[in-house]
């Protein structure tokens, strides 16, 4: 019976060993989200069965990554980089007996049989290795210098410098160096998906767990909801880490001065206009720097992409935002632009740290911000000791910012100038061109509507005349006013703890708490009762069950006080639209969200996928608003069908307004042998409506629109596509909902030729605007594209033929007075008036009456133009010559004088021969060049 019992417990012990080594096939692994390929194994993978997971849980769409099954690698599209930091891939593997290497013979015992190699042993020799200095670093660039001279200008210097430095400065420290800087004002228009950053210098030296970089940085944080910015920079930082991957902590300062302050624009697109659309910085400057690379372009609500090829471009220097003909813009578009610009109004300074810790089931990270205007040390604008005690009695108050504009200036011919003078007992300002007079230079600015006293008089002189015009019953009648905007330095501090808990793969938990201090006037403490507020929340994700559908419940709450303030915005792009918040959001915020993910897993049926998710939201101001969204989103592809949908229904009550707002947009897709058919449809119904009259504001709008597309071919490669759209748009006419216009789209796209030496695209969008009281609004835009690659690529040529509908700028220009003999106009004045006037300028007949330069002014004055762009272009590639074993090239260049003449002809030639022959020795290269000069002259006929 002993025995018995015996062998029975060592069956089930040797049963349980063999449970533990029978490990499961299916591995789940979480990676960072990065744009290089992902190794998931060193094998291959079995393609039974693949799943990636967001941040949330929820899984990714396949149109989002690619998987080599074979090599066992993932890689991500761009459009997934952006948003999540850390995804989940479940995966299964082969069996080791189908992937594992089976050998005869140890590899490392293995010796080459060549007779011609060494003696199989070698003799160590313990040398003491030296430790050199900056041994190993290497160097690479270009410096150039060149000389401009001209017939109306002095010599001018250039110069540019490229310079890379990369190597080791000891056994486990690097050093990464680039230092590119350009004199030249270079235009870098983003034509581009990739830029090239001139003056760019930064220095870099880092090993496994630290690096420290002093020069240009770029500063971003997006694990933080409360805390998320891009900023391009100026300064130091450093960065270590300790730890192992499963138990990390990291650590990281950064001290710099801004190169760019964050603004954003919004507009609604002009119809059958695709730009330029001008960009404006945060106090109302029409001429704004736009810091490259910054910008984020949103229509409707969905990010574009930059560059010719793609959605739009843009001016930096200008800027203007240009969208391109494969984007057509009409009346019906929303665009926000996200963008940092350079304002240097102060000295601007960023401090931003932070630390996080990792393991296996917790998280907890913590970070710093704090961005100031330095008050002290103000660049563009000089204040005295008056406009200092303006902008501390201002406060926070932007329109009690303003100062007298006037001051004591010389009289010039070239100056608008103006004396003092008294109307009923009034002193105003009033043009004079008296040089015995006390004159004052005086700046006016556009107050607005009836908010100040002066006219635009006269408009064709070199800088314009502004006159009074007296007040009625002490109310102004004008929109102009003898004052400058002050800009008061500014402050924003932002300090954030955040967590994150997963005990399982089933369970996640996360919060975040953050406070906030802004400061609109650092000259200021009037107002600073409200600098200060706290933001939180909490999120929760439970995964329910996981069979045929995998079911997740999520739920998050989120309590943000009015004087709270981010860095950048909170919510998306679109949030105030989606609540019909417009300005009347006021108070405390609250905002909870709740719902289910239903996603297909695709382990039961392989041939489909899908996802479906109900959202519930509540927001609620403390003092003005309270509304209720519900939306349901989802995708799917079943077989040869794939469906989508976007839905939402909002009802809302304010304190002035209450509002119903309703739409939904939708596609099907049908796919069968190379061709595909669709349809899509799109509607929207927004009705609010003001409590005490019970009218419909302007906020009140609603739109249908439906389409049909078909294709054949692979969207990939070569195809074609097909489409049309037709939609009705109503708006508020006389207090109700009435219809304002009809449109019809119709859409072309393909690419009909792409191989390796050449590819042909087309691309034509028609669309009609048919207006109920007016004539309809036709448009067009369209580009076909050829490129072709001769002699294997070595020639490359590109055409190119676009039309669209734009706008060009109605340019405004002034003059300016140099030295003579460094301008290129004089003045004369025709008139006798003594007032210069822009058409009494004219080039200089002589260089010493060239006094005057001509200087373009910003202005937002555009004029609608149709456009037609055709450009060729041929490339030349020589690299491709790079490994020519043989070589033969003959150059022969004449000058003739009186060709063919028999009395007198002259012919000079000048010819150059290169060969390269393949020899057992190596290649020889041989150049040979002559100059001739043949002359002839007829003596005698015969």
């Amino acid at each position: 019976m002993v025995k018995k019992v015996f062998l029975l417990a060592m069956i089930i012990c040797f049963s349980g060993l063999y449970a533990q080594e029978n490990n499961s096939l299916y591995a789940t692994k979480k990676i960072p989200v990065s744009s290089d390929t992902i190794h998931l194994e060193k094998v291959s993978i079995n393609t039974a069965f693949f799943k990636l997971l967001d941040a949330n849980n929820t899984a990714i769409d396949s149109t989002h990554y690619k998987v080599d099954f074979q090599k066992g690698t993932l890689f991500l599209k761009n459009n997934l980089l952006f948003q999540s930091d850390s995804i989940t891939v479940q995966y299964l593997k082969y069996p080791d007996f189908l992937t594992k290497e089976y050998r005869i013979y140890d590899p490392s015992r293995v010796v080459s049989n060549d007779i011609n190699s060494d003696k199989l042993y070698q003799i160590n020799t313990n040398a003491p290795e030296k430790n050199i200095p900056f041994d190993g670093l290497s160097t690479s660039g270009s410096i150039t210098r060149g000389v401009t001279i001209g017939n109306n200008q002095n010599t001018v210097l250039n110069s540019n410098l490229d310079l890379q430095i990369t190597g080791k400065l000891s056994e486990k420290v690097s050093l990464r160096a680039s230092l590119q800087d350009s004199n030249i004002p270079l235009q870098d228009g983003g034509y581009s998906q990739r830029l090239d950053q001139f003056d760019n210098i930064f220095m870099e030296i880092l090993s496994e767990k630290w690096n420290i970089r002093a020069g240009d940085l770029f500063l971003e944080n997006h694990a933080s909801q409360f805390l998320t910015f891009n900023k391009k920079v100026q300064g130091l930082s450093a960065y270590f880490h300790f730890g192992t991957p499963e138990n990390k902590t990291s650590v990281f300062a950064s001290a710099a001065l801004v190169r760019g302050q964050y603004a954003k624009s919004n507009f609604t697109g002009v119809e059958g206009s695709q730009g330029p659309y001008k960009l404006k910085g945060q106090n109302g400057e029409l001429y704004v720097l736009v810091i490259s690379g910054s910008e984020r372009v949103y229509v409707n609500g969905i990010l574009l992409k930059r560059g010719e090829n793609n959605d739009y471009t843009i001016d930096y220097n200008a800027g203007e935002i240009t969208f391109t003909p494969l984007f057509t813009i009409t009346s019906e578009m929303r665009i926000a632009i996200e963008y940092q610009y350079s304002d240097r109004s102060y000295t601007r300074f960023v401090t931003y740290a932070g630390a996080t810790h990792q393991n296996a089931k917790w998280s907890f990270g913590s970070y710093l911000y704090s961005e100031n205007d330095i008050k002290n040390q103000p660049l563009q604008q000089n204040l005295t000791k008056e406009q200092a005690q303006i902008l501390v009695n201002a406060g926070d108050n932007q329109e009690l910012m303003t100062a007298p504009s006037a001051y004591p200036d010389s009289f010039s011919d070239n100056k608008v100038l103006y004396r003092k003078t008294l109307i009923n007992t009034v002193e105003i300002f009033e043009y004079s061109n008296d040089p015995q007079e006390e004159l004052f230079n005086v700046r006016f600015t556009l107050a607005g509507p009836n908010k100040g006293n002066y006219i635009l008089k006269n408009a064709a002189s070199i800088s314009r005349i502004y006159e009074y015009i007296a007040p009625i019953n002490t109310i102004p009648q004008r929109d102009y006013a003898p004052i400058i905007q002050l800009v008061a330095p500014t402050k924003i501090q932002v300090a954030t703890f955040l967590g994150k808990y997963t005990p399982s793969e089933e369970t996640a938990v996360d919060f975040e708490i953050a406070v906030s201090n802004n400061d609109a006037n650092l000259f200021s403490t009037t107002d600073d009762s409200n600098n200060q507020g706290v933001s939180a929340k909490i999120n929760a994700k439970q995964r329910l069950f996981s069979k045929q559908w995998i079911v997740a419940a999520f739920a998050n709450y989120q309590f943000t006080q009015k004087e709270f303030r981010t860095v950048e915005r909170l919510y998306t792009i679109e949030f105030d639209r989606d609540w019909n918040l417009g300005t009347t959001a006021v108070g405390d915020q609250s905002l909870l969200v709740s719902g289910l993910n239903f996603n297909l897993s695709p382990s039961t049926k392989p041939n489909n996928s899908g996802m479906l998710k109900y959202q519930f939201e509540k927001l609620d101001f403390s003092e003005s608003f309270s509304g209720n969204r519900h939306s349901i989103n989802g995708h799917f592809n079943l077989k040869k069908w794939s469906f989508q949908n976007q839905g939402s229904y909002l009802k809302s009550d304010g304190t002035l307004t209450t509002s119903n707002f309703v739409r939904n947009q939708s596609q099907i897709r049908y796919h069968f042998d190379k061709n595909w058919i669709g349809t899509s449809q799109r509607f929207e119904d927004n009705q609010q409506k003001n409590k005490s009259t019970r009218q419909f504001s302007d906020l009140s709008q609603r739109f249908s629109e439906y389409g049909v597309f078909a294709g054949r071919g692979d969207s990939t490669k070569v195809f074609v596509e097909l489409g049309l759209l037709k939609r009705t748009n109503d708006s508020i006419q006389n207090g109700l909902l009435q219809r304002v216009n009809n449109s019809q789209t119709y859409y072309f796209k393909s690419k009909l030729i792409q191989t390796e030496k050449s590819d042909l695209s087309v691309y034509a969008n028609y669309r009609v605007l048919d207006f109920v009281d007016s004539k309809k609004e036709p448009s067009l835009n369209s580009r076909i594209v050829y490129n072709d690659r001769f002699f294997d690529q070595l020639i490359q040529g590109t055409s190119a033929y676009e039309t669209n509908s734009g706008t060009l700028p109605q340019r405004e220009f002034t003059y300016l007075e140099v030295p003579a003999g460094q301008g290129v106009y004089t003045w004369n004045d025709y008139n006798a008036n003594r007032i210069q006037e822009l058409q009494e300028f004219e080039v200089a007949p002589f260089i010493d009456q060239a006094k005057y330069i001509r200087v373009y002014l910003p202005n937002r004055v555009y004029i609608k133009t149709h456009q037609t762009k055709f450009s060729q272009s041929i490339i030349l590639n020589p690299n491709q010559w790079e490994n020519v074993l043989g070589l033969s090239s003959s150059f022969r260049n004449s000058l003739f004088y009186n060709r063919g003449k028999q009395k007198h002809s002259v012919t000079y030639s000048y010819l150059e021969n290169k060969t390269k022959n393949l020899l057992s020795i190596g290649s020889q290269d041989s150049k040979n060049s002559s100059h001739q000069v043949q002359y002839s002259h007829l003596y005698r006929k015969s």
